[in-house]
């Protein structure tokens, strides 16, 4: 064994060289996505002010350590304007990285930003390597290393100022610890397993499913131990449940450092708008009564609370896209759909003779098994239960547990016979290939049974495919090409927009542009392209129904162009009526509010016209005509609403049955 070690640290650190060196490729290439912008922001005036309520809905440990290297820059940054504070962390971040130039560029802060996020990925390389080592062999060790290192997802978000890899990393961590606590039990293990814990909730508000996670796993030992009738069981069982206790205590207080040991989100006199009280309104009334009971007793940190609360509401309200079609809620089978999509097709052969291994008994590490599998199965059960379907991120730990449990299967197969060794071989060699082709653009990996990169917007969106990333790689297109007048829609404006990157093309409107006040766009009906349109807004999934999708039209028509698998080109003169009319219905709205009510149903009466049987152009109208409170403007909402509701039976019933409420509740108040 000695002569090998050599050879040994030589594999691990060329393959963790080469996992550096494809993100850093790829993150260097690529735009600010969808959440930086906020954690950047967040994060940074959290080191400054102490502030933890700018971006509650993220614990503090990634946007803490990846805004380090920006505390010795000299940063102009934003006033706060006291909004929303999803609005104030996005806005300001897009300030903070964008309006320090010239001294630093977006893309230095963006990219310095990201450099100590590559940590969380190194890490979690090491632990799979220690654990496939640990549990089964040196050899089992590497292959899982080598599995991780050309895993497309893992590559994907492997230095992004997010939380997904940092979640992943501590998941792994805190159950790989447990693990070798209960192989050998010590004081020192009890404690790595609550501070991997502490890291983990301080990591991502999802990390809380370790609490069950852990609970699973011990009574799994508790159930072993049943089974071979171990004499002192009672007394294991005890200890089993001191170390549960010990590792609580030791995850809170650890959390509780990462807040200064401070309850209040912000600093005096700051305080959260809305309040907890008030953000938990639309929670169940148990899950309101669980947060309010440890804010009462300050049991954990307002912030953290707050962004649990924040969680948990987004999962319930957004809307989905999967095989073509717009979902107003969560798909049950979603997440096992997207890993089956986005894992490498050697990667899925490895785990089924994992299983083949496991049901032949060559492969009888129990223990480990039920430590690789039983997490990621909980993890996966939860997040099927979540309406919260808009990305592989949001599972990312699966493809580090499958890893490990794919590289035993691998070894004890090849360990057979020289024709499993030769099998196992290729399928490592193409698990690479097959991702180093989809190279640098991780993001909208699809393995070939769905087609490829390519076409992984036809079955998924948001982070799957297109969250912001391609802006460089647009700008660069426009900038070869001599492009100087075009159209873009854009997922991520107005958070983020194309001229940011010296994009010359004129905004289309999004989901989140129509509902920006401040945010007002002109679009006639009629464009002249080319036309960028990015996945998010393609699909249309954040209008909840592709009756409400500005873009539907373009669906049906082939691109001329794709720039990194998110970003469609089109070229040519296109019908556009419907997004020309949004302009206008936002506009009403926006006139409404100020009390013009004449700017206003003149505006709603322009975005009729422009489409006059869509949904959306009609329902304002009906609104704006409604609240001049006039007969003669009564029987002209009457029709308005007509209209809206015949529009609506083309909605999916769900969708329809949400709409006709509002519907209803309009005619109700004439």
């Amino acid at each position: 064994m000695p002569q090998r070690k050599p050879w040994v640290l030589a594999t691990v650190v060329t393959l963790l060289v080469i996992l550096s060196f494809q993100i850093l490729h790829a993150i260097h290439g690529q735009s600010l996505t969808w959440d930086e912008g906020d954690h950047i922001f967040a994060g940074y005036e959290t080191w400054r002010t102490s502030d933890f309520g700018l971006n509650p809905e993220h614990p503090p440990l990634v946007k803490g350590l990846a805004t380090l290297p920006l505390l010795a820059l000299h940063l102009k940054v934003p006033p706060l304007q006291n909004r929303f504070f999803k609005d104030e962390a996005y806005f300001d971040g897009r300030e903070l990285l964008f309006h320090n130039q010239p001294a630093y560029s977006p893309r230095f802060l963006t990219f310095l930003a990201r450099l100590p996020t590559l940590l969380f990925t190194l890490v979690a390389a090491l632990l799979v390597f220690a654990a496939g080592r640990e549990m089964f062999s040196v050899e089992a060790g590497l292959v899982a290393l080598f599995l991780f290192t050309f895993e497309p997802n893992l590559l994907a978000h492997g230095a992004y100022v997010t939380t997904d890899m940092a979640a992943s990393c501590t998941i792994f961590a805190t159950v790989y610890a447990l693990w070798r606590y209960v192989r050998k039990p010590s004081l020192g293990r009890v404690l790595v397993v609550g501070i991997a814990a502490g890291f983990a909730l301080a990591a991502k508000h999802s990390t809380v499913l370790l609490a069950p996670i852990l609970v699973m796993l011990l009574l799994g030992e508790i159930v072993g131990g049943l089974l071979a009738r171990r004499p002192n069981l009672p007394r294991e069982s005890l200890r089993l449940a001191g170390v549960l206790a010990a590792t609580v205590l030791i995850a809170v207080g650890i959390l509780w450092a990462f807040y200064g040991f401070r309850y209040n989100a912000r600093p005096a006199p700051l305080a959260l708008s809305p309040t907890l009280v008030q953000y938990t309104a639309p929670l169940a009334p148990r899950e309101a009564h669980g947060v309010l009971f440890a804010a009462r007793y300050h049991l954990l940190p307002e912030s953290w609370l707050y962004g649990l609360t924040d969680v948990r509401t987004m999962a319930n309200d957004m809307p989905s896209y999967f095989f073509g079609r717009v979902y107003n809620h969560g798909i049950w089978y979603y997440f096992p759909a997207v890993f089956l999509i986005k894992s490498t097709l050697p990667e899925l052969a490895l785990l089924a003779l994992t299983l083949f291994a496991v049901a032949v008994r060559w492969l009888r590490n129990y223990r480990e098994l039920w430590f690789l599998t039983a997490p990621p199965a909980m993890y996966l059960a939860f997040a099927m239960g979540s309406h919260l379907n808009i990305g592989a991120r949001h599972i990312l730990n699966l493809w580090v547990f499958a890893a490990v449990l794919a590289a035993a299967g691998a070894v004890t197969l090849a360990r057979r016979s020289k024709r499993w060794l030769i099998a196992i071989a290729a399928l490592l060699a193409l698990h690479a290939a097959t991702t180093l082709r989809a190279a640098p653009n991780y993001m909208a990996y699809a393995n070939e049974a769905f087609g490829g990169p390519t076409k992984t917007y036809r079955y998924l969106t948001d982070s799957n495919t297109d969250w912001a990333q391609q802006l460089v790689a647009t700008s660069g297109y426009i900038r070869d090409r001599h492009i100087q007048n075009c159209w873009i829609a854009y997922f991520a404006a107005p958070f983020l927009l194309p001229s940011d990157y010296g994009i010359p093309c004129k905004r289309l409107p999004t989901f989140d542009s129509l509902y920006s006040p401040g945010d007002l766009l002109d679009v006639p009906p009629q464009i002249t392209g080319p036309v960028f349109i990015s996945a998010g807004d393609l699909n249309g999934f954040e209008f909840g129904s592709s009756v409400l999708n500005p873009y539907e039209s373009f669906r049906a028509l082939t691109p001329s162009d794709t720039i990194q698998d998110g970003i469609f080109v089109y070229n040519g003169t296109f019908s556009v009526p419907l997004a020309a009319a949004l302009t206008h219905s936002q506009r009403a709205q926006a006139r409404l509010k100020s009390g013009d009510l004449a700017g206003a149903v003149a505006e709603a009466r322009l975005g009729e016209q422009l489409a006059p049987n869509e949904f959306t152009p009609n329902l304002t109208l009906a609104r704006v005509l409604l609240a001049t409170h006039k007969p003669e403007d009564a029987a002209e909402a009457r029709d308005a609403i007509a209209r809206a509701e015949r529009r609506a039976r083309d909605m999916d019933p769900a969708t329809r049955a949400q709409w006709q409420s509002t519907l209803s509740g309009l005619q109700g108040s004439q």
